[in-house]
Parts: C-alpha cells; sequence; structure tokens
C-alpha cells in the first residue's frame, strides 16, 4: 500500500471519527469545546446580579435554580407572582442565597410602558445589572391561513418588541459602567424554518437581526457582550402554555415531543456560554443540530430534508393529530 493512499485511508477515518463526535454532542463545537476546555461559570458568574425574565417556568427557572447555586443576586420577572415566589423559596433551598439576594419584580414583558419602572427598580435594589437574561416568550400551534392577525400582532409585541424594549432599558446603564452581558434565549427557528408556527419564527427571526445589529454596535463597547442562545426543544410549559389560532386561545396541556433535551442540561450550557462571553450559540439534541448545521452550510440539501419531514406532519396536523407526538421517521 503507497503512503498517499495510507494518508487517505487515514484522513477519511479522522473525518468519519469526527463526524460521529458530531452526532453525539448536544451543542455547536465552540460550545463544547469551551465546555471542555474553556472557563467555568462557578468562576465567572459568581457574585453578579443577573435579572431573568420568564423565570416562573421552564428555562428561566431553571436558570434561577442554577444560578443561586453560583452566589448570584437574581431578580426574577414574570407575570405570576405566586409562581416567582415559589421559585424564589426553592432558589432560597440551595442554601447559598439569603432573602436579600433574591428580588421578585412581576411585570408584563409586552407592556413596554413598565420596562423603565422596572429597570429603577433593580438599580435601586442591587445598584447594577450586570446579567440581563431575555427569556420570556410564547408559541403557537396553528397554520397561517387559519391564524388572525391580532395573533401575530400579539407575538411580536411580546417576544420581539418586549424583549427589545427591555434591552433597550437596561443597555445605558452598562454602556456607562463599561461592562455587562445580554443574553437573548432566542431558537433554532430563528435559522431554520419550520411550518405551524409562523409568527413564533417569525418574532425569532426578528430577535436575530436585532442582537447581530446590537453585536455590530457595541464593537465601541467591548466591555459589553450580547449573546444570541438558541435552543432546540427543551423540556419546558412554553407548548403547554402555546396559542392555537387566536390570541385567547391556548393548547392548555403538555405536549410530549420526541428528542426534547432535559432543561437541567440545556441550562448549563447557556451559564457555559455565558461564562466564555459566547456571541451565537446553537443547543439542541440530534437530529436538530444537524439539521442546523446543513440549513447554514448545505441549504439545498436541508431545505429537501425539511420538505420530507414535514409534509405529511402538516396533514396529520389538518386532521387533529399532536405532530409533536409523531415519531421521526
Amino acid at each position: 500500500m503507497s503512503w498517499s493512499l495510507l494518508l487517505a485511508l487515514c484522513a477519511l477515518l479522522l473525518l468519519l471519527l469526527k463526524l460521529l463526535c458530531f452526532l453525539c454532542v448536544d451543542g455547536d463545537l465552540t460550545l463544547m469545546w469551551s465546555e471542555w476546555l474553556g472557563r467555568r461559570p462557578e468562576q465567572e458568574l459568581t457574585g453578579l446580579v443577573v435579572w431573568v425574565t420568564g423565570a416562573s417556568s421552564g428555562i428561566g427557572e431553571e436558570l434561577a435554580y442554577q444560578l443561586s447555586k453560583l452566589g448570584v443576586s437574581l431578580v426574577l420577572s414574570a407575570r405570576r407572582v405566586h409562581e416567582l415566589e415559589r421559585v424564589k423559596r426553592k432558589c432560597l433551598g440551595n442554601g447559598n442565597l439569603k432573602e436579600k439576594d433574591i428580588f421578585i419584580l412581576p411585570f408584563d414583558l409586552a407592556n413596554r410602558s413598565s420596562h423603565e419602572v422596572a429597570t429603577k427598580a433593580v438599580l435601586q435594589e442591587f445598584g447594577r445589572i450586570d446579567v440581563l437574561v431575555n427569556n420570556a416568550g410564547k408559541t403557537h400551534s396553528s397554520l397561517i391561513v387559519d391564524t388572525k392577525m391580532d395573533f401575530f400582532k400579539e407575538l411580536m409585541e411580546l417576544n420581539y418588541l418586549g424583549t427589545v424594549s427591555l434591552t433597550k432599558c437596561v443597555l445605558p446603564h452598562m454602556i456607562e459602567r463599561k461592562q455587562g452581558k445580554i443574553v437573548i434565549v432566542n431558537s433554532l427557528v430563528s435559522s431554520v424554518p419550520i411550518p405551524i408556527a409562523s409568527g413564533y419564527c417569525a418574532s425569532k427571526h426578528a430577535l436575530q437581526g436585532f442582537i447581530h445589529s446590537l453585536q455590530i454596535e457595541l464593537i465601541k463597547h467591548p466591555g459589553i457582550i450580547a449573546s444570541n442562545i438558541c435552543p432546540g426543544l427543551v423540556h419546558s410549559n412554553i407548548r403547554k402554555n402555546m396559542l392555537t389560532e387566536e390570541v385567547t386561545k391556548t393548547v392548555g396541556h403538555n405536549t410530549t415531543q420526541v428528542h426534547k433535551m432535559a432543561t437541567s442540561r440545556c441550562v448549563r450550557l447557556i451559564l457555559v456560554a455565558m461564562a466564555n462571553n459566547l456571541k451565537e450559540v446553537w443547543i439542541g439534541e440530534q437530529p436538530y443540530l444537524l439539521v442546523a448545521y446543513l440549513w447554514q452550510y448545505v441549504p439545498t440539501l436541508a431545505w429537501w430534508i425539511i420538505h420530507k419531514f414535514w409534509e405529511k406532519r402538516i396533514d396529520l396536523f389538518k386532521s387533529g393529530v399532536d405532530v409533536s407526538k409523531t415519531k421521526y421517521k
């Protein structure tokens, strides 16, 4: 066997090994590298003041629990006060925080007139805001032809304009201090389109455009990091509380999508991204992560896969079947 052929076989084996490794990971390659060899959240985030929206359930709730173990000062925001109090009690149960370290600040993200007041309340309580985690949001399950225009407006007001407004309220404070982190919990659908959730996808696409522009504008402010966090399917109540074709109607029950990531794992990776100042992060179980990469680098192939994947599921949805419970074939 010639040396050239041996080297070619070794290169092929190395490529196959890397592909196999990629199929076993649940985050983009930069994120995985940071988890293995980067800075640890336990070292970088301790002592910070972190404001989490959507903290009453799902990713926001789990963020509160894991951050409380790191010894941060927490601001917890959502609409439901009793749920925030429940989360606070559990955070205090971790033993690392005292009553004074957790500030409950209920408000509706869609009510933009309340954001300036809320920001001033946090600054009065803790004197600074080191990290803003924009996590609050809603999704939906409806076809475009059946969805009312008021619904699209509702999602844009909450998912996009609410996040932009709160960020604009906090940003001047961070610029004045010349440091801070703005984290937007976006979604893989900000890059990879899916049907039956057009309003949600549109709001996440809008968020992606906003934070990418913000990242460029912050070039003159190197101490302020804006991070675009894009998870795939995660165990949370976002689908239980998702809207249907009208703003007043919700699904009202839990769905059981396959290939959903554990919320605790997703949040751990978000904390790794925060500790390492990563600007763009993809998180998800396979095959979603693979499809995201294909959509980025081989869009024609990705489009063919998505077309095949969703063709039958749209028909099932029209017939009343919960497509989140169908298996991937």
